[in-house]
């Protein structure tokens, strides 16, 4: 039996580096671990590191082709953050100008969540975990 411990990380492709960096780094407040330039490829990587350990690459290449639908496409729908206080997360999010959806509550845990985007408009949820 193949023994899963967790998420080690998620990768994203951005199409504006210093866009994405800011977000993820100075409004989610993701810590870097590393910050690549890879001539080879005209791309930079930035690792970074949530609480709990897990990861987010993100990539920078040249012209990456867009998102297919939103957000039924193929692959990753979204990625979601636990956090301790969903209110108080919406009401920092908004205070940074990101818009938030309503806030809705799962019909099979009961746990509140919402969505949110990134520069790209990478969905991602934010799932109260208390």
């Amino acid at each position: 039996m193949l023994e899963l411990t967790g998420i080690h990380h998620a990768a994203i492709i951005c199409s504006d580096y210093p866009a994405s960096r800011r977000f993820y780094v100075e409004i989610l407040g993701l810590r870097v671990i590393a910050e690549t330039w890879r001539a080879s490829r005209q791309s930079w990587k930035l690792d970074l590191q949530l609480p709990d350990g897990a990861g987010i690459e993100l990539f920078a290449f040249p012209n990456p082709p867009l998102r297919p639908t939103y957000p039924e496409a193929r692959g990753l729908r979204h990625l979601a953050f636990r956090v301790p206080d969903l209110d108080a997360a919406v009401a920092y999010l908004k205070s940074r100008q990101i818009q938030v959806e309503p806030i809705r509550q799962d019909s099979i845990t009961s746990k509140r969540f919402t969505f949110f985007t990134d520069p790209d408009e990478l969905p991602l949820e934010l799932y109260e975990d208390r």
